[in-house]
């Protein structure tokens, strides 16, 4: 497989792209956010396809942005955060303004920012036993695109954020409409692929504008501004010393990625 951080194909009347950083769970570094805005820019401008599907290559759909890279950026102050998360926001909001349709297929982990940006994307597939969650509360940070409350109700996105819940099953995904189907293991590409076909054999015009008078109804609601809010939030959250943070880092530093997360998670009931 090639050692691009992103891989694209075009089958027919639709364009796969495809997260390539497997054994780092496709967490998402700078490489594979400049590597994925390219693609999409190019999958947008080839008049073949029309609609896109989304994955990740191995186990995982991705496990969201890197936490290895933005510890070695030690990134303080915020002015750079802006700088950061305003990059983080456009990445994902990219899938949201995209004008052909796109279909997460959703294997593994599902996590944080890659939890965003299944999210911005039109539908979603997941496998039966996939996970998916925004853990940013545990640590002391903060969802850099809040779509959840648009897609769910208010009740459970403050139960999924404010816990920082990160093992809701694809079943519970399910029941509170996240995504649009779950499939046995293995076959969630397969489906998102078959459901693009059915979005492809429609009046592209037609799909183009729907797409976009959907969207427009939202925008129209107040969902612009509010993720414009929830940027701001987040800026201010992850440029504050807060004590978890504080912990979080430290242990990180002096024992690793997965002890910060052991000890992240040793603090939660469930």
């Amino acid at each position: 497989m090639s050692d691009s951080p992103v891989l694209t194909h075009v089958e027919g009347r639709i364009g796969h792209l495809t997260f390539n950083r497997p054994k780092a769970l496709n967490a998402f570094d700078s490489a594979l956010i400049a590597a994925t805005n390219k693609a999409m820019a190019e999958l947008v401008a080839d008049e073949r396809v029309l609609t896109i599907v989304v994955s990740g290559a191995g186990r995982a759909f991705s496990a969201g942005f890197d936490l290895k890279e933005s510890a070695a950026r030690q990134t303080t102050g915020a002015a750079a955060w802006r700088q950061v998360l305003e990059t983080d926001f456009d990445f994902v909001l990219q899938f949201w303004d995209c004008p052909k349709p796109t279909i997460a297929a959703v294997q593994g982990y599902c996590l944080a920012g890659a939890f965003e940006l299944m999210l911005a994307c039109d539908m979603a597939v997941a496998g039966q036993s996939a996970l998916f969650g925004e853990p940013e509360v545990r640590f002391g940070s903060g969802a850099v695109a809040l779509l959840l409350p648009w897609v769910t109700g208010p009740k459970q996105a403050k139960e999924l954020l404010l816990t920082g819940a990160d093992r809701v099953t694809a079943a519970r995904a399910l029941e509170i409409g996240v995504i649009n189907r779950v499939v046995p293991d293995g076959q969630e590409l397969e489906a998102a692929t078959a459901l693009a076909r059915d979005v492809a054999a429609a009046a592209p015009e037609s799909v183009r504008l729907t797409k976009r008078a959907i969207n427009r109804a939202y925008e129209l609601a107040g969902l612009r501004d509010a993720l414009k809010v929830g940027l701001e939030t987040d800026i201010e959250i992850e440029s504050a010393e807060n004590p978890e943070r504080s912990e979080f880092n430290r242990i990180r530093r002096e024992e690793g990625l997965q002890a910060a997360l052991a000890w992240r998670d040793g603090r939660f009931g469930g």
